[in-house]
């Protein structure tokens, strides 16, 4: 039985230091403190855990943020599951707590930044948050230490969540939406051992699918849809209002 609560607690905080170091493992500098977790909850963001009995096995924070038009949002900064405890809709169900806060504060959208290479990442925040992807953004972090990056730049898509929206109430609630699909963008299924023997391949691949995002965010296309088959994960584009 996973248990997911709000955390508040300076001596829970230090805790997420731990998953973060388990799940990313950052080098120390690029750790986000305890004190700062302590600030992104007093201003408005939140901070919920994941438990299994008294261990914490997952988290995700985020920090308040306004729109140029005045629009309040929150930015979901990080999402961590421990590996042992992944597949098992962890992290779907912290998504969902944490929509259910913002809701209750009349905050309408979230939005949080993922590595378009990470095939398992995009199948959870398109097909089963609904979240929709207009934006892409080249190395927006910089170098990271976190092997998981594996020396790429890091490169991220923007996931815009219209928490209320009929597409993600429809698709939370268990329905399979129809995919007007315009264009397809392909990852390899096997990336990750490419990365790892073939970096000059992994880097060509970044850079030809981020010619291909930005082209057709240019032509007024969305992310809406994401298909896995045993090669590959696609990501199907259709025209958005």
């Amino acid at each position: 039985m996973i248990e997911i609560r709000r955390l508040s607690a300076l001596i829970e905080l230090e805790e997420v230091e731990r998953v973060e170091q388990l799940v990313w493992g950052f080098a120390d500098r690029e750790l986000l403190p305890a004190r700062f977790i302590v600030v992104a909850h007093r201003i408005g963001g939140h901070i919920f855990g994941a438990y299994d009995g008294s261990q914490l096995v997952g988290f995700c924070l985020a920090l308040p943020g306004l729109k140029p038009d005045g629009c309040p949002y929150l930015h979901s900064h990080m999402l961590a599951v421990l590996p042992e405890y992944r597949n098992a809709g962890v992290g779907r169900r912290l998504k969902l707590r944490q929509r259910d806060d913002a809701l209750a504060r009349g905050i309408q959208l979230i939005e949080w930044t993922f590595n378009p290479l990470e095939i398992k990442n995009a199948f959870l925040n398109i097909e089963r948050l609904g979240a929709i992807v207009r934006r892409y953004l080249e190395n927006q972090y910089g170098t990271s230490s976190s092997p998981l990056d594996r020396g790429l730049p890091t490169d991220r898509c923007v996931a815009e969540w219209c928490i209320q929206s009929p597409r993600v109430e429809a698709i939370i609630g268990g329905g399979k939406l129809a995919h007007r699909t315009v264009e397809r963008i392909a990852v390899p299924a096997d990336l990750e051992r490419i990365q790892r023997q073939e970096p000059g391949r992994a880097r060509e691949i970044q850079r030809a699918n981020a010619a291909l995002f930005q082209e057709c965010f240019a032509r007024g296309l969305a992310v809406t849809g994401f298909e896995r088959t045993p090669d590959a994960g696609v990501y199907l584009l259709e025209a958005w209002p």
